[in-house]
């Protein structure tokens, strides 16, 4: 008998996962009773009926504005499960983004939660019909009076979703300007979700600790479909994820899986890891000595591994590139790391390994079922633009044909703006942004990325810019004021004198360490302080088109 084979829709996949694993936890913040996935479907289903009698039909499109919650999970299903768009829009969008986002896609209704309403006052739309409030599903406006949440309700209509039904549109917070909606079917997503079990296989008894936001399509498909495939439990944070909330988080949920951006162990390595072998002399001397330092790595790595709650099986880095240092630290300690590479036009994922398979500095492979090429690759180098094919490649860009056409090829591939190389074992290695790349003098392709990764390794900088300026590499850095007070010990009353001195000087060492570390024609010929920390993205990357 032929096995009956699931439809590729989230309310197919999320069924199969209730029939399986019903009793089971789905979704909790940390510290509270999960819901079952039985009690999931039940509010999913309360919801799209609550949808349907506020007039939402299939192919609406409904906005998502909130932090990560379990109703944001609930609230998203409900929408995509009647053949509506989920539009989810990133929390740290500003006032006039929300309003851009919500007139480009024409959103008819709205879940959003009480901590982002100040960024409704201003905005008028006719199209905008209904506002549910996310924390409790109250009603805070509607053309329909009567309208109210009620959990024993269910739908009216029986819906049927296809596979290339537009699941979501999700508007980019890019480093490139203007944000472009991303149109994802149920298909792309649940491609991509069921080949990130094949790289990490997760069952009911696995639990994921969710840091990033859930309308980021990183953290949506690898963070939200992919649990579900599995039964596993997610646990979500009720504040940011800073120091103080993460570690008692990770003692008590233990996780099992993370999905982070480098940023955030990058910081736990250059201000908690790499102090402690540094401030010593003796131990500064001895970690410079590889069979000690690998032996010192590990013995971090082992502490380190007790600190995210000690039964990480998976812990993913993605969404920008990991410093190198901190990379080579991670594979010397034996930390269960992995790196992904993907967009959120390929619905992400694009190549990845499970951290058994990690190869240092590398993506890892094309995931299964995709097809990765670098076009017309540099006759000396191997390098070129990445191109991706497969079923996890977005629809377009929703309203814009003419930007969907510049990047999607007539027989399918898209063309990711990402320089890379293969080596001989098919790992991906990521060099660059096309955008950012920088032409020399002589023509040479100089990487910014590359050299910003060689000045983040010098203490005290927190993060680092390679621009071009009158044809010369200017490199803007931002400091860690407070461990340079403190390890120079500035009074407050010298400060000015002191500060400046320090830091002229501070500025002329990183200069030469950069260009005794960098090829002839990466060299850094000025270095500018950036008193504030770079404007970032969603995943934490710096917004280039700002400072170019």
């Amino acid at each position: 008998m032929e096995k009956n084979i699931i439809p590729l829709t989230f309310p197919a996949l999320f069924n199969e996962t209730v029939r399986k694993y019903g009793s089971y936890n789905s979704y909790a913040f940390v510290g509270e009773r999960p819901k079952t996935w039985d009690e999931s479907s039940r509010e999913i289903s309360a919801l799209t009926a609550f949808l349907e009698k506020a007039g939402i039909k299939p192919g609406d499109k409904v906005a998502l504005l909130s932090n990560n919650a379990p109703n944001w999970s609930s609230a998203f299903f409900s929408i995509t499960f009647m053949g509506a768009v989920v539009v989810p829009i990133l929390p740290d969008f500003s006032a006039t983004e929300v309003g851009n986002v919500l007139s480009h896609s024409g959103a008819r209704a709205i879940f959003i939660s009480s901590s982002q309403l100040t960024k409704l006052e201003e905005y008028k739309s006719e199209e905008l019909k209904t506002g549910i409030l996310v924390d409790d599903f109250s009603v805070l406006f509607s053309v329909n009076k009567s309208l109210a949440y009620d959990p024993s309700t269910r739908p009216e209509k029986i819906y049927d979703v296809a596979e290339d039904d537009l699941a979501s549109i999700i508007y980019t917070s890019g480093t490139t300007g203007r944000s472009k909606g991303v149109m994802l079917t149920h298909r792309n997503i649940s491609f991509n979700a069921m080949k990130g079990l094949v790289i990490q296989p997760i069952d009911e008894n696995d639990r994921f600790l969710s840091v990033l936001p859930l309308s980021h399509t990183y953290e949506n498909t690898l963070g939200l479909m992919l649990p579900v495939l599995g039964g596993a439990c997610v646990y979500y944070l009720r504040k940011p994820p800073t120091p103080a909330v993460l570690i008692p988080a990770m003692a008590e949920v233990k996780p099992t899986v993370m999905l982070t951006v480098p940023l955030i162990m990058e910081k736990v390595y250059f201000n908690k890891i790499l102090p402690s072998f540094t401030d010593k002399k003796l131990l500064k001397i001895l970690y410079k000595i590889p069979l000690i330092r690998k032996k010192l790595n590990l013995v971090a790595g082992k502490k380190l591994y007790k600190t995210f709650g000690g039964h990480l099986k998976f812990f993913g880095i993605g969404g920008a590139k990991l410093n190198r240092s901190v990379e080579k630290f991670l594979l010397e300690a034996k930390f269960p790391y992995a790196i992904g590479y993907g967009l959120t036009e390929t619905s992400p994922l694009l190549a990845g390994a499970n951290p058994s398979k990690s190869v240092f500095d590398s993506t890892g492979p094309a995931i299964e079922g995709i097809e990765l090429k670098i076009n017309n690759p540099d006759g000396k180098t191997g390098e070129g633009e990445i191109w991706a094919r497969g079923p996890s490649v977005m629809k377009g860009y929703y309203k814009e044909p003419e930007m969907t056409k510049e990047v999607l090829t007539d027989d399918g591939w898209f063309k990711t703006g990402d320089l890379g190389v293969f080596d001989s074992r098919m790992n991906l290695y990521i060099k660059g942004r096309l955008k950012n790349m920088i032409v020399g003098a002589s023509g040479e392709n100089i990487y910014p990325e590359e050299i910003e990764s060689v000045i983040n390794n010098f203490r005290f900088v927190v993060e680092s810019l390679v621009i071009q300026q009158k044809g010369k590499l200017v490199a803007y850095v931002h400091l860690n004021m407070e461990e340079l007070e403190k390890k120079y010990q500035i009074l407050k009353e010298d400060m000015s004198r002191q500060y400046e001195e320090k830091k002229e000087e501070l500025l002329l060492e990183l200069q030469e360490y950069v260009n005794s570390n960098v090829s002839k024609f990466s060299q850094i010929n000025k270095v500018i302080l950036q008193p504030v920390p770079f404007q970032k993205t969603a995943t934490l990357k710096i917004k280039r088109f700002l400072y170019t």
